[in-house]
């Protein structure tokens, strides 16, 4: 069932969507600028003054929220476009790729916004329109979203494999150090983009010394994060919470290791450029770990050229009408799943926490034991679960074995997904026009 694996760090797709998403909710109302002139082009579509400045406002609200002190206009609004250009390029990047996002998934989405909120659908409506928003741009925000996530899933977090020999290495260099650390820590990342000059390396250099010695003075970090680091969380203060020693790079353990809480990184060299760590907090490891897993099996419908989701849809709905008429779900999964478990009866074993990609394990979770989904999208086609029970496990004994391939993916993922976003970024025309 490896086809459907993915990072344990991965935070369910649903749920990145609606954090993202209500984050946003209520933004600042973006100042008027007499002309809505064009700021940037990437590809074939432009980005223009007006949506940068309702994505400053945005910006600018939350780093008020988390008391984070704002920097420069000018600054920050470099910092925004530069984001803005790299996801416009990823979704540009994910559409011609062929990825595609169900409306009634953005649908559910927006739905489970106003529920969080505490609002119908006419309440965000009204929400919305007090701050010079509407429905259909909290759409297009979502569908991106799902847009980029699901492109990442497939070319990234799909893709990552770990073999026993590197959970052996794992576990050896583990019981080398004893029990496992977890640091609570934030980040700057200055980017080196691929075939740099020598000079425009030194360059970069030169901009993450200047963070650092800011920092030497006293600067605040979540302040720099937001003006100058590169890192997808850089407008959050670059912060990562705690994650465990095994899931971060040997470059980033080697350095925090030895710091104390309130210290910060000297510069530090990685082939995607230069980083500077701060440490909040560090703690030791639970021996303990306690699943629910679940007993479940699938009938898998791929889409493609010939096969659209439309179609699939129908026969899976088809076959659905079967199973409840009586017919084993079982053989139809031999006879139709074109998965591997498929000559297994669609059969899947004991699934942990976190074995699945997001759409499948919320779809898997809200079953009861006997009951059969509905048709479930992923990015691998179109399902249906059949959960046939679970079970509350001790499993501490294998808690090592099973630590280490989460810790081993995460690193990777996170590598890994720089890498991509760079080259994506790096392969795209952009020309960035005067801002004012």
């Amino acid at each position: 069932m490896t086809f459907f694996k993915r990072p344990e760090w991965r935070r369910p797709l649903a749920m990145l969507v609606m954090l993202i998403a209500a984050s946003s909710l209520l933004p600042a109302r973006a100042a008027v600028t007499p002309l809505n002139h064009i700021v940037a082009v990437v590809n074939d579509e432009v980005i223009t003054r007006q949506e940068l400045a309702r994505r400053y406002g945005e910006v600018t609200q939350k780093l008020s929220k988390q008391n984070t002190p704002l920097p420069q206009r000018d600054v920050l609004e470099k910092q925004i476009l530069e984001r803005m250009v790299t996801e416009l390029a990823l979704q540009q990047h994910a559409r011609s790729t062929g990825v595609r996002v169900d409306p009634t998934q953005v649908e559910r989405a927006l739905q489970r916004i106003a529920t969080q909120n505490k609002l119908d659908m006419a309440g965000l409506q009204a929400a919305l329109e007090k701050d010079g928003m509407n429905l259909d741009s909290l759409r297009t925000t979502i569908r991106n979203e799902i847009l980029i996530a699901r492109a990442r899933e497939r070319d990234v977090d799909n893709r990552i494999s770990v073999s026993d020999a590197e959970i052996e290495g794992y576990l050896q260099t583990l019981a080398q150090q004893g029990v496992e650390t977890e640091y609570n820590f934030a980040h700057i990342l200055v980017t080196v983009p691929e075939n740099t000059s020598p000079e425009q390396i030194q360059a970069r250099r030169a901009r993450a010394e200047d963070v650092l010695a800011q920092l030497a003075k006293g600067a605040d970090f979540a302040q720099l994060s937001a003006s100058h680091s590169d890192a997808p969380n850089a407008m959050q203060g670059g912060v990562f919470d705690w994650r465990a020693s095994g899931k971060l790079p040997t470059l980033f353990v080697e350095s925090l290791k030895s710091m104390q809480p309130g210290q910060t990184s000297p510069l530090l060299k990685s082939s995607n450029g230069f980083h500077i760590l701060k440490l909040y907090d560090k703690r030791g490891l639970d021996a303990t770990l306690n699943v629910t897993q679940t007993h479940a099996r699938h009938i898998l419908i791929k889409t493609n050229e010939l096969t659209s989701e439309s179609d699939a849809r129908t026969r899976l709905l088809q076959l659905k009408e079967r199973i409840d008429n009586g017919v084993k779900f079982e053989e139809l999964a031999q006879l139709h799943s074109e998965d591997a478990s498929a000559s297994k009866g669609g059969d899947l074993g004991w699934v942990n926490p976190g074995d699945t990609v997001p759409d499948f394990e919320q779809a898997m979770d809200a079953l009861k034991p006997g009951e059969v989904s509905a048709p479930i999208q992923s990015p691998f086609g179109l399902h249906l679960i059949q959960v046939l029970e679970r079970r509350n496990q001790d499993v501490t004994q294998e808690r090592q074995k099973l630590l280490a391939r989460q810790a081993i993916r995460e690193r990777k993922g996170e590598e890994a997904f720089e890498d991509w976003v760079r080259q994506i970024r790096d392969s795209a025309y952009v020309e960035l026009r005067q801002i004012n």
